[in-house]
């Protein structure tokens, strides 16, 4: 049986850090800024002037090998692998990216039909995936009936 209730919309991802001012600092320059701080709970809520909200977990341990353990090792362990967020004009942040130096870990690209994407790493090499979106090709189901 499916659950009752309509799923309405994505509320924030959980990113887990090593060094609360070191990531608070990082996401700052991405267009975050902090809203709420939940010292019993060692996190942050982070939110960008459109209302795309992430939380920022403070109790990670750095990994001395600098690698991420969902992405960069042989055996795929289960887990979120990254979030995804929407910009207007993914090649201005790539340009802007590249003044601020912030590494970009994957060009400019399509992916699929719908967007092209950019990927970029935190300072705990947390994964950040960038699109633009595409406008849809039309379908013969798109054309407009006299």
């Amino acid at each position: 049986m499916k659950q009752p209730q309509r799923i309405r919309q994505y509320d924030h991802v959980g990113i887990r850090v090593s060094d609360r001012q070191e990531a608070v600092a990082f996401y700052e320059q991405l267009g975050f800024e902090e809203v709420r701080h939940f010292g019993q709970y060692e996190a942050n809520e982070m939110e960008t002037a459109d209302g795309v909200r992430i939380n920022l977990i403070f109790n990670a341990t750095r990994l001395p090998h600098g690698r991420n353990v969902l992405l960069d090792e042989p055996i795929k362990l289960p887990g979120v692998t990254h979030p995804a967020f929407v910009v207007d004009d993914l090649y201005a942040l790539k340009d802007w990216l590249d003044q601020a130096g912030i590494p970009i870990t994957e060009e400019i690209h399509r992916l699929g039909p719908r967007r092209i994407t950019l990927f970029i790493r935190d300072p705990d090499r947390n994964v950040l995936e960038f699109n633009q979106l595409l406008p849809e090709p039309a379908t013969d189901n798109d054309t407009p009936t006299s």
